[in-house]
């Protein structure tokens, strides 16, 4: 299997809107990695994007901005052609608005398909948001500004959090979620959150269907197929998959062309064969660490540093 195989890939409709993308997305968090350097990232999402994906997932805090500069430079010609979704990360209006910019210079374009609040992991995110100077008002004014087609939200701690968004006073356009086989049994997001979400006509993007780290497949016995095709069984519009190489990038290429939707039947007893260690969270770290909740987000909210507790504390 070559990454420029000509095999079409699947496409499903972004929710209520005409847009139709790739049922995987090329994921910007991966390819900022300790093992990939600039012209590593350049040659896979190249390969990614000549191979047929049209969906390109980027946040402003990616590898501190280095994970859209190198989208930017790959892709400057090209963003007529793909579906470019970038999240906001500030939940100030000021610093928001900044963020959105900063972006958009980044990514080498005027506007973006799809505009995200990232990380809603902490119960008060939707308050600070929603506020008469938060976020949201510089993601408004964006959208007014031609900046933004369509307005969403992600989150990987707790379908509470998420359900809060959901439910607020507005027009949402999409979704992105954990989906994956282990998710069923420990604070569900597919149970809890996407089907309102689809009600409302939205579109729904999954992420860490093998867990972010690969750690869902190493450590249960399933394969990255299985896991994969699990996640893509799922009424979602796309998966995000987290790519660190050309070998990655051919396996997931494959998953998706030859995809064939598991019967109710298959996704149970795939469900049963992980459930000892599904139901406590133990390797769904995204919600039950902080190992993949970004620095910013922490400090924005006042956490300290686990060193810095450690000194308090003696150790």
């Amino acid at each position: 299997m070559s990454a420029t195989d000509t095999q079409a890939i699947p496409k499903r409709r972004f929710g209520r809107h005409e847009d139709e993308v790739t049922i995987i997305a090329l994921g910007g968090g991966h390819i900022i990695r300790k093992n990939i350097d600039r012209e590593m990232a350049i040659e896979i999402i190249t390969a990614a994007v000549d191979a047929g994906i049209n969906f390109i997932d980027e946040a402003w805090d990616y590898g501190d901005g280095v994970s859209e500069m190198y989208m930017g430079e790959a892709l400057e010609n090209c963003w007529d052609d793909l579906f470019l979704a970038t999240k906001v990360c500030a939940r100030g209006y000021a610093e928001a608005a900044a963020q959105i910019d900063e972006s958009l210079r980044r990514l080498r374009t005027d506007s973006v398909d799809l505009l995200q609040l990232h990380e809603c992991n902490y119960d008060n995110d939707p308050d600070l948001i929603f506020a008469a100077d938060g976020a949201m008002r510089a993601v408004l004014e964006a959208r007014e500004q031609g900046k933004v087609r369509y307005i969403g939200f992600t989150g990987h701690k707790h379908p509470a959090i998420l359900l809060d968004m959901l439910n607020r006073d507005m027009e949402w356009d999409c979704c992105q979620m954990p989906i994956n086989v282990l998710d069923s049994m420990f604070r569900s997001f597919a149970g809890q959150v996407l089907p309102g979400a689809l009600e409302q006509g939205m579109a729904c993007v999954g992420m860490k269907s093998l867990g972010g780290f690969g750690q869902i497949a190493t450590e249960t016995g399933l394969t990255a197929q299985e896991c994969r095709g699990y996640a893509l069984s799922q009424p979602i519009t796309t998966l995000t998959c987290g790519i660190s190489s050309l070998r990655d990038l051919e396996q997931d290429l494959a998953i998706a062309r030859d995809f064939v939707p598991m019967t109710e039947t298959e996704q149970a007893a795939l469900r049963d064969r992980v459930r000892d260690v599904a139901v406590d969270g133990r390797h769904e770290w995204f919600k039950t660490t902080n190992f993949f909740d970004n620095a910013f987000h922490r400090d924005q909210h006042g956490f300290p540093e686990q060193a810095d507790i450690r000194a308090k504390m003696g150790f």
